[in-house]
């Protein structure tokens, strides 16, 4: 299974007044395993930055100005998403502005949800914790995902952290208290089911002689120290 962790930066909030995306930030992930592989493109918006979005990415209009057009990365995006699921937080507002892109370029491209399946992990965590704070900074301190080289939002980290916050919330250790309910039969199951022989890769380490030679003796002290009653040589 492919799966994109996907997020934008944009010039404002609503593409309906004409902002636009200035970074897009992709994280590949294979299997639920992070291959690496990543899509990161800064783009001018041809048009001025709200101050309200530059205080929350900091890309500002000098910086941009001279990076490519949607138009020239347009392809290698789509060909970048094409067939996967998305993962992304609050996916209404990055896939309206990924929409408006492609609509406004009139090459016959289509709507996102055409060339991907899309999962919120905003509306997964509101499910999940209901209730609480589930912005992205309230889920790594809830997960014990690292985000404190997030002064700014970017786009390409903010991928990387909610990676790690998707594959933890849905696979993943996700409360440190004890559950009081016995697992039903199914879940008993499917635990067996994950711990087979064929899934797990266990690495045997033997002893060397030299180990077995020590452990021998160590045993000898405890036998002679508890008048024969060491409960390794029983």
């Amino acid at each position: 299974m492919r799966q994109i962790v996907l997020d934008t930066e944009t010039t404002g909030l609503d593409p309906l007044q004409g902002h636009r995306i200035v970074e897009i930030g992709c994280v590949e992930i294979v299997n639920r395993k992070l291959t690496g592989r990543h899509l990161h493109i800064y783009l001018n918006p041809e048009r001025e930055v709200d101050e309200a979005a530059f205080e929350i990415h900091g890309l500002s209009n000098e910086f941009l100005q001279d990076k490519s057009l949607f138009a020239q990365v347009a392809r290698e995006f789509i060909e970048f998403i094409n067939g996967a699921e998305l993962i992304i937080h609050n996916a209404p507002f990055d896939v309206g502005f990924l929409d408006n892109e492609l609509q406004r370029l009139q090459a016959g491209y289509k709507n996102i949800a055409d060339y991907a399946s899309i999962i919120d992990t905003l509306s997964m965590a509101r499910k999940k914790h209901p209730g609480q704070r589930n912005n992205l900074d309230a889920l790594c301190k809830r997960y014990g995902v690292d985000n404190s080289q997030r002064d700014l939002h970017g786009a390409l980290l903010d991928a990387e952290i909610l990676a790690d916050v998707y594959l933890l919330m849905t696979g993943g250790q996700t409360d440190l208290s004890l559950s009081m309910e016995e697992p039903n039969r199914e879940q008993q199951k499917e635990q067996r089911a994950a711990l087979t022989r064929e899934q797990l890769e266990l690495r045997v380490i033997k002893a060397s002689p030299t180990e077995l030679e020590a452990h021998a003796q160590c045993l000898e002290m405890i036998t002679k120290a508890s008048n024969g009653n060491c409960l390794w040589l029983k």
